[in-house]
């Protein structure tokens, strides 16, 4: 079947398979390596995406759902070699320690900080509880979230050209 959808801003069409998962389209397909595919369970949540940018875990997703939508993955959170601020908040605050979960982190806290511009640590614990992360605790991915929300100057999501 024909997909088309927007990846980080570009057009994407393709014919594929019709139970092929968004993580491995995205991955697979489109080249885009950021999302990670981690436990194909929706338990991890390595593996979330921004679909209009709502976090979705992709490994529960039909390509095909996608069709017609915006789906933002990790790389296009940085624009014009300009990282985001909540890329840039995960690397000031140490959010992140051996990456895996990283990606579907950040994608999480921008979709959080789209609707809540100064979350609790309550709300941001909150946000990000359908994700597992293994290394940090979590205090310092909270940090990150906030550090985030201070230096909120990148354009919406969706908004990248």
């Amino acid at each position: 079947m024909q997909v088309n959808m927007t990846i980080n801003g570009q057009e994407v069409s393709e014919e594929i398979e019709p139970r092929l998962l968004l993580v491995h389209f995205i991955r697979d397909s489109v080249g885009l390596t950021g999302t990670h595919w981690g436990c194909d369970t929706s338990n991890c949540g390595t593996c979330v995406v921004l679909v209009d940018g709502e976090p979705v875990k992709s490994c529960t997703m039909l390509a095909a759902m996608a069709s017609g939508h915006e789906v933002t993955t990790v790389e296009g959170l940085e624009v014009d070699g300009v990282l985001d601020p909540v890329q840039e908040g995960f690397m000031q605050c140490h959010g992140l320690q051996c990456g895996f979960c990283t990606p579907g982190m950040m994608l999480t806290s921008k979709a959080l900080l789209e609707k809540d511009p100064n979350p609790t640590d309550e709300v941001i614990r909150e946000a990000i509880s359908g994700q597992i992360c293994r290394c940090t605790g979590y205090s310092t991915i909270v940090r990150s979230v906030h550090w985030a929300a201070e230096h909120q100057t990148a354009a919406p999501i969706g908004s990248a050209t």
